[in-house]
C-alpha cells in the first residue's frame, strides 16, 4: 500500500483546512484577484491560518455560485 500524498491544504493527521486562494479561483473559474476582492468586499467569508492565508469551504464557494446565478436569472 502506498503512503497517501498529503493535499496542500490538508493539515498534518489529515485534516481539511479548506481551500486556498488559488485552489478557490480554480474552483469557481475565476482569477486569484477576484478571489481576493470578493473576500475583501466579504462576499467570500473564509477566515485566515495562523500565518495569514485565506481559507474557504468548497460548500461555502458553490452557494455563492449559486446565489450569484439566482440573481442572474431575473
Amino acid at each position: 500500500m502506498t503512503p497517501r500524498t498529503r493535499h496542500s491544504s490538508e493539515a498534518p493527521g489529515g485534516r481539511r483546512l479548506g481551500l486556498s486562494t488559488s485552489e478557490a479561483a480554480r474552483h469557481l473559474g475565476v482569477s486569484l484577484s477576484t478571489i481576493r476582492r470578493w473576500s475583501d468586499m466579504g462576499h467570500l467569508r473564509g477566515y485566515r491560518t495562523p500565518g495569514g492565508q485565506r481559507r474557504f469551504s468548497v460548500e461555502q464557494l458553490d452557494s455563492f455560485i449559486e446565489s450569484l446565478e439566482q440573481e442572474n436569472r431575473f
